[in-house]
């Protein structure tokens, strides 16, 4: 995965604004590709080519790049979806950011994408919230992920038994969306 660029990371790497890299895929100066979110992603070796062609000065190996931090948002509602992923993938801190809508395509994606931290809706029609939480921080492949739990019903007992199986911060919808970047930041070890 660290030869995909997001526009933020492109940004960095080109040294312009992540808005400068959009208009330039937009024009078609530089190729990309849409994820099924709808989120532009832009391979190394493509900004490079890009960037020699314009005369932009490339940085020294892939150092730069760095390994970014995962996350995997998992929610049935397309627009908290979007609206999550978006904000986090223009953080300062730079996380590779991906999506599922359904249990299934979330199982998958704590596999293959091994995300740092998980963020899960809890109320979808084909998740247990309770076993999900459990499942993850009783593998010793996922026990250190990190998870943030949505619900727009969560009373008291639902957050206690949430964090009983596992949960490590509990939200309620409507999403506050500034103190969630600060929770995910805060369970990183970012702040």
């Amino acid at each position: 995965m660290e030869d995909i660029h997001t526009v933020y990371t492109a940004s960095k790497y080109c040294n312009v604004s992540p808005k400068t890299i959009i208009n330039w895929i937009e024009s078609g100066h530089i190729k990309a590709y849409k994820t099924v979110g709808g989120h532009r992603r832009i391979k190394h070796e493509d900004l490079e080519d890009f960037m020699k062609k314009q005369g932009i000065p490339v940085p020294d190996g892939k150092e730069a790049l760095g390994e970014r931090i995962r996350i995997l948002v998992v929610d049935d509602d397309p627009i908290i979806v979007e609206t999550i992923v978006q904000a986090l993938e223009e953080d300062e801190h730079d996380y590779e950011v991906i999506s599922a809508s359904d249990g299934f395509e979330a199982g998958i994606q704590v596999s293959h994408f091994k995300p740092h931290l998980l963020i899960l809706d809890i109320m979808m029609p084909d998740i247990k919230g309770y076993e999900v939480c459990r499942r993850i921080k009783t593998n010793p492949e996922t026990k250190e992920t990190k998870i943030v739990v949505l619900s727009a019903y969560l009373d008291d007992e639902r957050f206690a038994q949430m964090k009983e199986n596992g949960a490590d911060a509990c939200f309620s919808k409507p999403l506050p969306l500034t103190r969630l970047k600060d929770e995910v930041a805060r369970l990183l070890g970012l702040s």
